[in-house]
């Protein structure tokens, strides 16, 4: 009879003696099942459990698994054991393994299911969404309980498969995006899936099992195959809209030590201790996992390759990229361009404190170049734009700073650009990017303020003493706003937008809400009506990027040869892509982004011009022409002509 593999890994032969063992692998047939772990060779007694339910409840059944290989435990259990639960214990207490592919509620136990049965009507045939090149993303950073809990008309708030629902469908393929990152969406640890009435939120940072779908997104945590079934038909309909799904991963630490699975399975193999002695602590959270270990390494590859095979994901995005290393990180890249060479990866290319591995070697984006086809965020267009992530407080140029040279690294995509004068931009000193592609362009994001709050917290005339802004302020904010995303769209980076800015979305000023109540987080439907020119111009902004090929050429040598900046006053940015950049349709393209606060005359090449953004209006059919060699630009807007 053919097996049937529910949890575990299959091996990769990577160079080391162990990288042949499973972590822990569950064979099911009908007549019996085997068991397989990764365990220390000196374990004095690892033990497997048999579990009627995924949560209470004593053993029916409990086994000694031998030692048979190097680092390998085994065991095999006869009969039928089809919905049942199962344990591993080392002597640090129970846990499902770190490779469980299916638990109970909380995550405390793995779950024995058929994933065949999990799959919904039409799974067999569904497709990563044609994506021709990276340039062509339009990335939508979205919580699964962000988006949908305040939306009157949604049916499963907060869940995976509210991601179904037709309304959900319906605004996402009219703003225009084509891919959903989805913050992390695996198992974790900081809400009791038990108490799902309690609303307890958070973003999901904090890891359990890196496997599984999240119970606390599903109709029904306590059955396993719910998650799996929901997260999937999330995805089919995403995908049947044109829709690429990219996961949010952080393999970079655990939500503990002590409780982690990777503890309890092999203490201290999987992090990385300082000089002294100490768990490093390069994520911020208390460990950091040691992804330069070959069965850390094994388990990143075999996770990633996990999720796409099984669950048809089109992304990655690495949390604190940072923290791991170069070489994992290619290895990654090279598996994955097995399977599809357009599944995206990028990530922060930073870490959260210093770790105990060389700098050097860390896929820190200083070292992008060094990871062809791996992307990483740009801080300097981020903090060029809107103010240094260090302060609330201090605005960026779209409050008056100079920081034009920034702008134009970020709008070249982090390339060598002849242009650019990197000792004037904000933090790299040097292009760290060889392709524009491996460059997030964004001003916003989860972390840190969104747009709104941070405008409101730094540009100067922006602040208010009750909360409230005048209507002149609210104009104020909104042109900032759509200038700030304007300079995002037209680079030749990858664009990337945090959900809810097309609604003007806000946070009450809360700089850090990972687990801040709905009330804070939660996205305002009620602003489609209230601001309903944010969206429209959102829409024809991504629309107008998705129509010209200039604004995603995605090769170095053709940015700098079509893309040319030209000399303008203070608080002004402006390029051109010239000669029918990209075999775009319009000759020459110039994009002129205005901060000032009063209308400014710029100089322009000589020519008859058809304009189709000005003072926050986008039409591609044309808002009237110009001609000459001077424009006079709107205060805080964008003027783009062709």
């Amino acid at each position: 009879m053919k097996k049937l593999i529910f949890a575990g890994l299959l091996s990769l032969l990577l160079p080391h003696k162990v990288a042949a063992q499973p972590f822990q692998e569950v064979s099911y047939t009908p007549e019996k099942t085997q068991f397989a772990l990764f365990a220390p060779n000196d374990a004095k007694r690892v033990t497997l459990r048999i579990y009627q339910q995924g949560l209470d409840g004593k053993a029916v059944k409990t086994v000694k698994m031998k030692r048979t290989a190097n680092e390998l435990w085994t065991a095999t259990v006869r009969g039928d054991l089809m919905g049942k639960f199962y344990t591993f214990d080392v002597g640090l207490g129970e846990c499902p393994g770190v490779f469980a592919k299916a638990v109970g509620v909380n995550g405390k136990r793995g779950a024995i299911i058929d994933l065949a049965k999990t799959n919904p009507e039409g799974w067999a045939q569904d497709r990563h969404p044609v994506c021709k090149s990276p340039a062509d993303l339009v990335i939508y950073e979205m919580h699964h309980r962000d988006f949908s809990i305040a939306r009157e008309d949604a049916q499963y708030k907060g869940k995976f498969i509210a991601l179904t629902e037709s309304w959900v469908i319906a605004h996402l393929k009219q703003l225009g995006v084509n891919a959903i990152h989805i913050l992390p969406s695996y198992d974790y640890g900081s809400v009791d899936e038990t108490r799902l009435a309690d609303n307890k939120y958070n973003w999901g940072y904090d890891p359990v099992n890196y496997n599984v779908p999240e119970g606390g997104y599903s109709t029904d945590p306590y059955q396993p195959e719910v998650r799996i079934r929901e997260f999937k038909q999330m995805v089919k309909a995403l995908h049947d809209a044109g829709i690429r799904v990219i996961l949010d991963v952080v393999y970079n630490h655990t939500y503990d030590i002590e409780h982690s699975n990777f503890q309890r399975t092999y203490p201290d193999y999987f992090y990385r201790k300082t000089a002294d002695g100490q768990y490093s602590n390069g994520s911020g959270c208390g460990n950091e996992t040691a992804s330069d270990k070959p069965m850390m390494r094994k388990f990143m590859l075999e996770s990633v390759k996990y999720w796409i095979n099984e669950y048809h994901i089109d992304g990655f995005r690495f949390d604190l990229m940072g923290v791991h290393d170069i070489e994992t990180m290619n290895q990654i890249r090279a598996m994955v361009d097995t399977i599809d060479p357009t599944i995206f990866i990028y990530g922060e290319g930073w870490s959260a404190g210093s770790c105990a591995y060389p700098q050097e070697q860390l896929a820190m984006k200083a070292h992008i170049t060094k990871m062809p086809a791996i992307a990483a965020f740009s801080d300097e267009i981020r903090d060029a734009l809107r103010g240094p992530f260090s302060d609330d407080t201090v605005t960026g140029w779209i409050g008056g700073k100079d920081e034009a040279e920034s702008i134009k690294f970020g709008i070249a995509g982090a390339i060598a650009h002849p242009q650019v004068d990197m000792t004037k931009v904000n933090y790299a000193k040097e292009p760290w990017a060889l392709e524009p592609v491996q460059m997030i362009s964004f001003v916003s994001c989860h972390d840190d303020m969104c747009l709104v709050d941070r405008l409101k917290a730094s540009v100067p005339g922006l602040q208010s003493s009750n909360g409230q802004l005048s209507n002149s302020q609210m104009d104020e904010l909104i042109r900032l706003d759509l200038l700030a995303q304007t300079a995002v769209f037209t680079s030749q980076g990858v664009p990337f937008m945090l959900s809810g800015e097309e609604l003007l979305r806000d946070k009450k000023g809360v700089h850090n809400s990972f687990e801040s109540p709905d009330e804070i987080n939660h996205l305002d439907w009620s602003n489609l009506t209230k601001y309903p020119q944010v969206f429209t111009y959102y829409k024809n902004l991504i629309q107008l990027r998705k129509n010209h090929p200039a604004f995603r050429l995605g090769n170095a040598d053709l940015v700098r040869k079509h893309l040319e900046f030209l000399d303008m006053p203070e608080g002004v940015v402006a390029f051109r892509l010239k000669n029918f950049a990209g075999r775009d349709d319009w000759r020459d393209i110039i994009v002129v982004l205005n901060a000032n606060k009063a209308d400014t005359e710029v100089s322009i090449p000589e020519g008859c011009y058809t304009i189709v953004c000005c003072d926050g209006q986008i039409n591609e059919q044309g808002l009237g022409t110009l001609q000459g060699n001077k424009a006079v630009v709107d205060p805080q807007s964008a003027l783009i002509i062709h």
